[in-house]
């Protein structure tokens, strides 16, 4: 059932019942008189139509967004006000009985006009703190999604950041192939698309096969080998269970780079990276170690920021990533990251909701 349907059938019930709830004894202690049973409906009807009055008013000026106190205020005027209408109109209805006991109570009409406020009260009350916990849920619920999407935009460009000074080496490295080796050259191409295409399709995608985010390793240190020729070494090892573990797209090749960037091209006589990938306790675990020293390779804070913002994002404190000095002139980067599912992407979320 809509809320509108189930808004208007509890108008119709409640006023229905709380008119008959005084209309019934009226009619067992001085019989039926058409009359009173034409005032019992026109009471239903009133009723109905100004507290309609009301919500309109409510959701139109948008009061339950307003602080207690002065929501507090509106209520109160509104229930006196209200009160009043009804009051008024059902006294001339009631003329004879009213001018019968006036003559014995003058304060009956404040008696009368209070229990129409009592009433009216009832209503207001229970239609307003709904209103007014609905709406701070909406407002709570439009702040995270409004977090959620920010922390997605940011995980976007994150995402799709390429390294613009590897573009520009590898297609000089290319430009000096095309005479000495076509085919070569022709691979390169090919390898440098790759690249290229998985970073714009970056953004669109959370996470990647592991076997795929290693084609585009090995494509990136192919072309880099171009470049440094026999001064670069490297290994790609991988549990063949864990190639379609899901992990961030471009996270691996951003950790490579930085570690030939800020290590291997540094050393005298060229380096090493070795990228290995295992299952342990549940958890993707990749070591990627190259040739180098913690000091100069932390020189790469934006990519290692990167990555540590990326899991964050992704996977809250479910994934870990940590870079040190494994030994003498080699630096080891590890990741941890967990299963993806549903639960672990929430806590991803939620985590990056409350930062």
């Amino acid at each position: 059932m809509s809320k509108k349907r189930i808004y208007w059938t509890l108008q119709i019930l409640g006023w229905t019942l709380l008119i008959m709830f005084e209309y019934v004894p009226y009619v067992l202690e001085y019989g039926f008189e058409i009359g009173e049973f034409y005032t019992a409906l026109a009471n239903i009807l009133l009723g109905i139509v100004l507290t309609h009055v009301y919500r309109l008013v409510i959701r139109k000026w948008n009061w339950s967004s307003l602080p207690l106190p002065r929501l507090a205020l509106r209520v109160i005027g509104s229930v006196l006000l209200l009160g009043l209408i009804m009051a008024m109109i059902n006294q001339p209805m009631d003329r004879e009985m009213l001018e019968h006991n006036l003559l014995n109570q003058p304060l009956v009409f404040w008696s009368y006009y209070a229990n129409w406020c009592k009433n009216l009260l009832a209503w207001i009350l229970s239609y307003t703190v709904y209103h007014y916990v609905e709406q701070t849920r909406l407002a709570s619920y439009e702040k995270i999604m409004l977090k959620m999407s920010m922390r997605e935009a940011e995980a976007k460009v994150l995402r799709s950041q390429l390294n613009p000074h590897f573009t520009f080496n590898a297609l000089n490295s290319i430009r000096a192939l095309v005479f000495e080796d076509p085919s070569k050259a022709q691979l390169s191409i090919t390898q440098l698309s790759n690249i290229l295409r998985n970073s714009l399709l970056a953004d669109r995608r959370k996470t990647v096969d592991l076997q795929e985010e290693l084609r585009t390793v090995e494509d990136y240190l192919e072309l880099e080998k171009v470049r440094y020729e026999d001064r670069l070494r490297y290994s790609i090892t991988a549990d063949p269970q864990a190639m379609y573990w899901q992990v961030p797209p471009m996270m691996l090749q951003t950790l490579v780079e930085n570690g030939i960037k800020h290590g291997v091209s540094k050393v005298m006589g060229g380096g090493f990276t070795d990228v290995k990938a295992e299952i342990a306790n549940e958890l993707l675990v990749i070591h990627i170690t190259n040739s180098g020293n913690l000091g100069s390779t932390e020189s790469g804070g934006v990519g290692l920021k990167n990555t540590a913002e990326r899991l964050s994002i992704l996977y809250g404190k479910a994934a870990t990533f940590r870079i040190y000095q494994q030994s003498d002139n080699i630096v080891c980067s590890e990741i941890k990251i967990p299963m993806l599912s549903e639960g672990v992407l929430m806590a991803g979320q939620e985590s990056g909701a409350s930062n």
